[in-house]
This record gives structure tokens, C-alpha cells and sequence, in this order.
């Protein structure tokens, strides 16, 4: 809000009159109402068959003008899309949306569209009416208008045209040239007076088709019915006067051409992160006569706010309701540092329940969240964060942004790309402890996998210095598997498993087997094995948090065979291996961030009926990945009585790069190959 009031006070205006210069005269590659009638045909437009639509221009411009109230930003915006399939028919429905603050708004000033079908070899159009435009309140400061375009069929094109004023400078429009289906062409333009300094911060992975960035001289007549106290002119004004401002602008251009879609990848954080886009952020201003004066915000302000606001900084000293619980934990929990954060984090952990929503701010107070048993993320943790002070712990707010809501740019500082909140203590010792209770069933110091996202900014009081953490997984996802196995005469399989999932995926199994119970979890561990029946099963360690989950069970496959067979044809791994590569595109041009390392270990022993033998030795594997970054070992012994098959995954980095995503795939195809391999087991002569 800061931001706000000091950009109007510095923009403030009185009477508009206004033109863009020269920028204004180029060429532009769509105009409203003129459409290529080859595009209704059924020519193909793409190379991806899938493409259930694709868009064929989008093109959008910014410009300034000067209004009764000061500058004022006018954004126009002509999108023209081809519906290919019906699951396209979304791509119909457009949305807008609208900032509005103090009195102040961001107003569509125009709306307009048509659908365009080819019935009998002639083009029929249909106007976007009234009937089909809603509104939506998104926030307290964001309005949607929604539309969907008539009458829409496979084949159609529809397109639509808007303009938004806005009143908010810093609200500079954003332009994102990629989607989740092809673009033909998208251009987007900026013209910007001197007297105003942004950021641009371009992102993505594909290449510009155009940009180009030329000088010119813009014009604005400005008129005056009285003296406008901070208006931001050093210049002489009288009561019904005027003056005209000729200030140098920059005309940028920005454009792609056949842009592919991105689409949501296996181990990816938020498409956000990657799609080609370029944001806005409004730096400073300078006003004739004027010296430059920052509007962005810094991280120290940020801090500031943050630990004076009600929402936030004002409920981590209010857990002194909480004492009379707390005394007798802390004294069964002794000295052990660790025994006492578990004890707190224990006692929030159970009387909060996280309903699902990631929020930066408070929703209620901490004592109402302990009181209601409900809360969101920060209510949760912000109640974390004071029990730990009331604890005697040296416990302070880290902020961040959700792998969900987008990578945190720490060049960029920005209150709204901040969504979630975690504990930090600092112990005597010089150790860092991180703590979230949101999960019900993980430990006090696993940080979430969706907080697994880049660095969070530890917030402390004035008198101490914030810094910035790398927000590294502690815990693995870890498995182990022990199989015993024994082959009768009919190909039939009848063995035990002793199975122990530890670090992240202890959490998943451990939430897995609450939401399901025990006889569903083994009903449906049963059902993933073909032929399987499991007797008998029993869960250890089910509520030692902070030790693996152990599930031992026994397991019974019988064989259509109703007598020996001379050959049996198995793939033990086939049960307890992966089931699929998840690298199955032949490129990638992101990261691939799994968010934690990883470990997979599967030891088969399996013993064979007598007179029967391996006919063939399968070859042992050793593969390292580039760096030593990941290890797959693959080994058969063969015994007296039986065989041994020893299986191990290792990936020790959380994130590997594009440029590392061709060796990662081949890997994990040939580890998908060695543990596809047969056994063949053949009867002696």
C-alpha cells in the first residue's frame, strides 16, 4: 500500500490530452474484424496432433497517456484463436483481470469479439453479446471479467479485443508469449517515458522471433484548473494553465513465433517457473525538475512490515495461554534440545489441524487457531513460532514461496511472491533447525516438499540482520525392501517382505495408510502385484515419527499350472522395481527437481524347487551418472539352493540441470531394462 500512495502522489495530474509518438504508426500483425478465411479451414496448423486448439495471434501494447488523476497506463490486447478439437472449447472463454486499491481502479473500457465458423463455403460471425460477460471477485483488490465466446464448434476461430486503463503505474501489464497449446505469433510492445524506470525480467526458454527497442518523443498536454500540491512538475502553474511535456520514450518490441506448448512434466515445480514470459516491475520515477525517487521495495522494508503487522509479526509473542500445556512436556522432554522442539512442535502438530490453505499472513490470532483446531499454513506455523519462544527457543518467522506458487527471485522484492511461513531456531550450539506443523505425521524438522523451493528469507528482529537460507531437504525418500522368495514346481510363489520406507516417503506412506486403514493399504498393495494374496501383514512403527515405516507381510502367487513345468520364466523385480521411466520426452529444456535425494534398494532371495537351476546368468550393471550425481548397481549371485538378486538407486542431487537431462533418461532406461530382464529357470536333465 506504501507503494501505492507514493506513486500517486508523485503522478498526480489534473486534464489529458495525450499521443505515443511514433510507435503508434508501425505496422501491427492483426487488426480486429479481418481474418484469414484459410484459417477456417482444415488445413493443419500444428505439428502437435494433440493440440486441441492454437493460437494464431496474440498481440498486446502498452502505452501512456495523462488523465484527470495523472498518468495513466493503457493496455491493449487482441487475441485470435483456432479451435481444433471440442476438449478446445475453453480456449473460447477469456478473462481479465482488474486491480482496483484506495479508490483508485484498473476499468475494461472496451470489450468486443467475434466467432468466426465457414457454413457452406461462406464465413458467418457471431458477436460476443452481454449475456455472455461475468464478474467475478477474485481478492479484496482483484475483479475478473470473464466472457465465452458464441457459438463455437471444431473449426472455429474466435477472437476478441480489450483495452484496460489503469490508474497504477507499478501495475505495468505482463505479457506471457507461451501456453499449454501453440502459438503461430505473439507480440507484445511497450512505450515508456523517461519519466519512468522498470525492470524487466524476461524468463523462458524460447527464442525471440523480434526485439527491437527504438527512441522517440512523446507528447502530452497537460491542463491545469488549480494548484496540485505533489504532482510531481518543478514548473510554474496558475489557474487554468497548461504546458505541454515532449519527454523522451523508448518504444520496445517484443516477439515469438510457432512458440510450442508447455505442458506439466514429472518433477517439475509450477510451469510459472518456465513458460516464456517478461514481467514489469516499476523501479523509481523522475519527474522534470524532479530528483529520482524509488518506488520499489526492498527486502528490509519488507521485514519491517511484516514484524509490525497484526497479521504477522504481533502473534509471535502470544503464546503465553499455551504455558500450563507446555511446562509439563518440556520437563519430560529434559535438556535434549531435540526432545524438547519435538515436544512443542508435538503439541501444535495436534492441536491445529493445517486445512490446506498456504498463506504468508495470519487469518486469525493464535490463540483463535488454537482454539478453532484449524487453520491455515501461517496460522499454524505463526502459533509454531510463538510456542517455541514461550519454550525458550530462539525461534523466528522464514518466509518463502511454494514450489507451487512460483521460484522466489531474491533480486526482486516483492511482498506478493511470498506465500508461506516456516519456524527457525538458532541453537547455542550454532545449529538450524527448520519446523513446520502443517503434517500431521512427519517430524518436527522435515521441512514440506512443497517448501522445497529455492531460499527463504529468515526475517529477525530489527536488531539482528536478515538473511537468506537455502531451503535443502534434511530427509531422503528412502526405500528398502527385503524379499524372500520360494518357487515351487508349478511356477507358483510364495515368499515374505520386510518393507521400510524412511524420510519423505515415510511421510507419503504414513498419510497413505491413515487416509485408507490397514486392510485397504494391503488390499490395495495386494492388488498392485497380479496374482498376489497377502495372509498375513503387520505395521511397525506406525507413530514413531521420526523412524521408518516398517510394514512385514507374507505373500502367496499361484500359477495356472496344474503340474511341473520344464521352464519357468520369472522377473522378480517386476514387483518391487519402477514400473515406468518417468523421462519418457526426448528433450527437456528444464530442470528436472525432484525436491530431495533419493534411495531404492531391493535384496530378492529366491529359492528354487530341487532339480531345477538357472539356465542363463543374467550380467551384472554398475551405472554412475556424470559427477558421481547417481548410482544404479544391479548384481545376480547364484547358490547351492537358490538365487540373489541385489538391486540399488541412488540419486544424490535434488535438482538436475537441462543440460544433464539426456544422461538422466538413458539412465533410467537402462535401469528400466536390467530390471525388466528374465529369469529363466529350467529343470535339469
Amino acid at each position: 500500500m506504501m507503494q501505492t500512495l507514493l506513486v500517486r502522489a508523485l503522478l498526480a495530474g489534473v486534464l489529458t490530452v495525450a499521443t505515443t509518438g511514433l510507435a503508434r504508426a508501425q505496422e501491427v500483425p492483426i487488426k480486429f474484424g479481418k481474418i484469414d478465411e484459410t484459417d477456417l479451414t482444415d488445413k493443419p496448423f500444428v505439428a502437435d496432433s494433440a493440440a486441441a486448439a492454437v493460437v494464431l495471434c496474440d498481440f498486446g501494447r502498452s502505452r501512456f497517456e495523462y488523465g484527470p488523476r495523472g498518468f495513466v497506463v493503457v493496455f491493449e490486447r487482441i487475441r485470435r484463436v483456432k479451435i481444433l478439437k471440442k476438449s478446445g472449447y475453453d480456449y473460447a472463454t477469456g478473462q481479465v483481470s482488474l486491480y482496483h486499491a484506495n479508490g483508485q481502479e484498473e476499468k475494461l473500457t472496451t470489450l468486443k469479439g467475434f466467432t468466426y465458423n465457414l457454413v457452406n463455403g461462406q464465413v458467418v460471425k457471431e458477436k460476443l453479446n452481454s449475456e455472455s460477460m461475468f464478474k467475478e471477485e477474485k481478492t479484496t483488490n482483484i475483479t475478473i471479467r470473464k466472457f465465452t465466446m458464441p457459438n463455437v464448434r471444431v473449426g472455429a476461430v474466435v477472437e476478441y479485443a480489450y483495452t484496460i486503463s489503469s490508474d497504477f503505474a507499478f501495475n505495468f501489464q505482463d505479457w506471457t508469449f507461451q501456453e499449454d497449446i501453440p502459438i503461430r505469433w505473439s507480440e507484445y510492445r511497450a512505450t515508456i517515458p523517461e519519466y519512468f524506470d522498470y525492470r524487466m525480467l524476461m524468463q523462458g526458454y524460447e527464442p525471440l522471433a523480434v526485439k527491437e527497442q527504438t527512441e522517440s518523443t512523446g507528447q502530452f498536454s497537460v491542463s491545469y484548473k488549480g494548484e496540485t500540491v505533489g504532482s510531481g512538475f518543478n514548473t510554474a502553474r496558475t489557474q487554468g494553465g497548461s504546458e505541454t511535456l515532449t519527454p523522451r520514450q523508448t518504444n520496445h518490441r517484443w516477439a515469438m513465433q510457432n512458440v510450442p506448448p508447455l505442458r506439466e512434466e514429472a518433477y517439475m515445480t509450477t510451469t510459472n517457473d518456465y513458460v516464456a514470459r517478461i514481467d514489469f516491475e516499476l523501479a523509481g520515477v523522475r519527474m522534470p525538475g524532479q530528483s529520482y525517487q524509488v518506488v520499489a521495495g526492498s527486502w528490509e522494508k519488507i521485514d519491517s512490515e511484516l514484524l509490525t503487522d497484526d497479521e504477522f509479526g504481533t502473534q509471535l509473542n502470544r503464546a503465553g495461554f499455551l504455558k500450563d500445556q507446555l511446562t509439563p512436556l518440556l520437563t519430560a522432554a529434559g535438556t535434549d534440545p531435540a526432545a524438547r522442539l519435538a515436544a512443542v512442535h508435538g503439541l501444535v502438530r495436534r492441536s491445529v489441524k493445517y486445512n490446506g490453505q498456504s498463506r504468508l499472513m495470519a487469518t486469525t490470532t493464535v490463540r483463535k487457531a488454537f482454539d478453532q483446531k484449524t487453520g491455515s499454513s501461517a496460522d499454524v506455523n505463526l502459533l509454531l513460532i510463538a510456542a517455541l519462544r514461550e519454550a525458550g527457543f530462539a525461534a523466528n518467522p522464514l518466509v518463502l514461496s511454494t514450489r507451487s506458487h512460483g521460484r522466489l527471485q531474491p533480486e526482486s522484492p516483492m511482498l506478493n511472491r511470498l506465500n508461506y511461513v516456516m519456524a527457525h531456531v538458532a541453537l547455542p550450539d550454532g545449529q538450524e533447525v527448520l519446523l513446520d506443523a502443517t503434517d500431521e505425521l512427519a517430524p518436527y524438522n522435515m521441512v514440506p516438499t512443497r517448501c522445497l523451493n529455492g531460499q527463504g528469507r529468515l526475517v529477525l528482529p530489527e536488531a539482528q540482520k536478515s538473511r537468506w537460507i537455502d531451503l535443502k531437504p534434511k530427509d531422503r525418500l528412502t526405500s528398502y525392501r527385503q524379499v524372500t522368495m520360494v518357487l515351487n514346481e508349478n511356477g507358483g510363489l510364495r515368499g515374505s517382505v520386510h518393507q521400510e520406507h524412511a524420510g519423505y516417503l515415510a511421510l507419503a506412506q504414513r498419510e497413505k495408510l491413515r487416509e485408507l486403514g490397514e486392510k485397504k493399504y494391503v488390499a490395495e498393495l495386494g492388488a498392485s502385484h497380479e496374482g498376489w494374496s497377502i495372509p498375513k501383514y503387520t505395521f511397525k512403527q506406525r507413530d514413531e515419527l521420526h523412524k521408518p515405516l516398517t510394514l512385514e507381510y507374507e505373500f502367496v502367487s499361484s500359477s495356472e499350472a496344474n503340474a511341473p513345468v520344464g521352464t519357468v520364466y520369472l522377473n522378480p523385480l517386476r514387483d518391487f522395481g519402477m514400473d515406468k521411466n518417468p523421462f519418457l520426452h526426448e528433450n527437456r529444456r528444464f530442470p528436472v527437481d525432484l525436491g530431495s535425494q533419493l534411495e531404492e534398494t531391493v535384496l530378492v532371495n529366491l529359492t528354487l524347487p530341487a532339480g531345477y537351476e538357472l539356465a542363463e546368468m543374467p550380467q551384472g550393471l554398475v551405472m554412475d551418472l556424470p559427477e558421481k550425481s547417481g548410482r544404479f548397481t544391479y548384481g545376480v549371485q547364484n547358490g547351492p539352493t537358490g538365487i540373489q538378486i541385489v538391486s540399488r538407486l541412488t540419486l544424490s542431487k535434488p535438482v538436475y540441470s537441462a543440460e544433464e537431462y539426456a544422461y538422466l533418461r538413458e539412465f533410467f532406461a537402462r535401469l528400466m531394462a536390467k530390471q525388466g530382464e528374465q529369469l529363466i529357470i529350467k529343470k535339469k536333465v
